[in-house]
């Protein structure tokens, strides 16, 4: 089967294809959008070394991956090298489809990208103007031919790991969260292959099953285009919730429970949520930039001159608390933006909730990366505010091998499988079968799939609506988003497509990571509902 490899840059988000064909398998490379981001090339240090591990390569994943045709096949997939250069990071792999496919088909996996979980760092791969990533060539007629137990052996280059960067994890296999992967350092890149034999194949004269093939490689030329995002978190509670992108924190105070209707003072209650919220900010604010940005919201409700007026009047009453409870010298600025910037959509039969999560007061500040919590509960400041790093996850074969809860949802059954701690986040590894007769398109997103109200933009995608809940608190840990700037974004999740009878997928969803402390948590997984105790590895 033939497969050509492709970057397409969406305007919400970087996709990455694999076309597959009768004879072999390939990546499309002449699929782009005309509406491409900005590359992002500003390079923040991590706040936390990663642990020395001794590479032990290839690090190997196999299962059931989606195809845009139905004709889902069995993958292996082999990282076999993973190195720094002064300019670059190249990563070499094999694929070996192992079982059936058939026509021209699409793999769907998540776009290939190497992820720093302790900084939240995302590295895509390296592009030309056109958007066409750099590595494995195919042949004359565009793909890749590939036969059933033949192995195709690729190369594929990213941005330059920052020096501190020891591990990375890997996504963009169909085969969830490869974490552990470690980074080796080489004076010069592998030498490219010598009259590879994959050169001169086609679609009709692919390998045989047992045969290993290499094809030409296109290095990285002058002027390539970098592509580095971050990971960005959302945390909830009664009271705040909490969005980190980057070195950039958000924490929005409730309207409803610090203000009564049509009113800027502050309630009883308010007082103790703005000192607790003092001491986050004090707690997390980079000491080198100590600018906070204090911003009044209201609901769509009232005329656009009233909203703004109580906005502004709301977040300065915010300011004047803030500044009282501040020790630090920090400097505070005040806006009102009315109903002009909603975070939920109202309208719909969730407006009351939806009304509720607007009216807010945030106030924005940059990190200090430095800052974070080894793991353990930080006392005196907002749950939602708390950031725990932890080592990056050793490499682990099999993730699924352990299953703590099963449910079902008509044909579908999901298993759950223990939550692993990786960096600064949680990777929750899923298992969906289909026990029916024919194939079958699960509703992730149906109605119980999403809180009311819930902010819109960390709903989205098949798996957008699974959430973990803290059990004994009210903090509730939303999908991280992958963010590379401008438009382009997307949940850290895998996307359900339709399933074959009797086929398994493995899929992850990645949160931001509770405290050490806490052992369980509780999975609300959309239409199969909510699972409890789930334990960590």
């Amino acid at each position: 089967m033939p497969t050509r490899r492709t970057r397409v840059l969406t305007a919400t988000a970087l996709t990455a294809a694999v076309a597959l064909a009768l004879t072999g398998c390939g990546v499309v490379r002449d699929l782009r959008s005309g509406d491409e981001p900005e590359p992002l090339t500003e390079v923040i240090e991590p706040e936390e070394e990663s642990p020395e591990v001794d590479p032990d390569f290839p690090y190997t994943r196999e299962g059931t991956i989606f195809q845009d045709t139905g004709q889902d096949s069995t993958l292996r997939f082999s990282i076999t090298g993973l190195e720094r250069t002064d300019e670059y990071t190249v990563l070499h792999y094999e694929e070996t489809y192992v079982d059936h496919f058939q026509g021209i088909v699409s793999n769907l996996a998540m776009p290939a990208t190497l992820v720093d979980p302790v900084s939240g760092r995302a590295y895509a791969e390296l592009t030309d103007a056109d958007g066409y990533p750099y590595g494995s060539v195919p042949p004359d007629d565009g793909v890749f031919p590939v036969g059933v137990g033949a192995t195709n052996q690729y190369r594929a280059y990213f941005p330059r790991l920052p020096d501190e960067v020891e591990q990375v994890t890997h996504v963009g296999s169909g085969l969830g969260a490869m974490t552990g992967v470690p980074v080796v350092d080489v004076d010069e890149e592998q030498a490219d292959p010598v009259d590879p034999d994959g050169a001169g194949m086609t679609t009709r004269t692919g390998p045989e099953a047992g045969e290993t093939v290499a094809f030409e490689n296109e290095r990285p030329a002058p002027g390539w285009e970098e592509w580095i995002g971050e990971m960005e978190s959302f945390v909830d509670s009664d009271v705040s919730s909490t969005t980190r992108d980057g070195d950039t924190e958000t924490v929005a105070l409730k309207a409803d429970v610090m203000f009564d209707f049509d009113s800027a003072a502050l309630t009883s209650e308010a007082e103790g949520i703005v000192r607790e919220a003092a001491a986050s900010l004090e707690r997390n604010i980079d000491p080198d930039d100590p600018e906070v940005t204090v911003i009044g919201h209201t609901d769509g409700k009232g005329t656009d001159d009233y909203n703004q007026t109580l906005s502004e009047e709301r977040a300065a009453t915010v300011r004047d608390v803030l500044e009282e409870e501040l020790e630090e010298d920090l400097t505070l600025t005040v806006e009102g933006r009315g109903a002009a910037e909603p975070v939920a959509e109202e309208g719909g039969s969730d407006t009351g909730e939806a009304e509720a999560r607007n009216r807010r007061v945030e106030f924005s500040y940059r990190v200090d990366r430095n800052g974070a919590s080894g793991g353990d509960a930080e006392e005196g400041g907002l749950g939602s505010s708390e950031r725990h790093v932890y080592p990056p996850a050793p490499f682990v074969e099999d993730d699924t091998a352990e299953v703590v809860d099963t449910v079902t949802d008509g044909d579908i059954q999901l298993d759950v499988h223990p939550l692993r701690r990786d960096g600064a986040y949680v990777i929750s590894t899923v298992t969906l079968t289909n026990t029916g007769d024919a194939p079958a398109s699960p509703d992730m997103g149906g109605e119980d799939a999403a809180s009311p109200g819930g902010p819109t933009e960390f709903s989205q995608g098949a798996l957008g609506g699974f959430q973990l809940l803290e059990p004994g608190t009210d903090l509730v840990r939303y999908v991280t988003l992958l963010n590379f700037g401008g438009q382009s974004f997307s949940g850290f999740a895998e996307e359900v497509h339709e399933m074959q009878p009797d086929n398994a997928y493995q899929l992850i969803a990645v949160f931001a990571a509770p405290p050490a402390s806490v052992e369980t948590l509780t999975l609300r997984a959309g239409p199969f509902g909510e699972i409890e105790d789930v334990p960590f590895t």
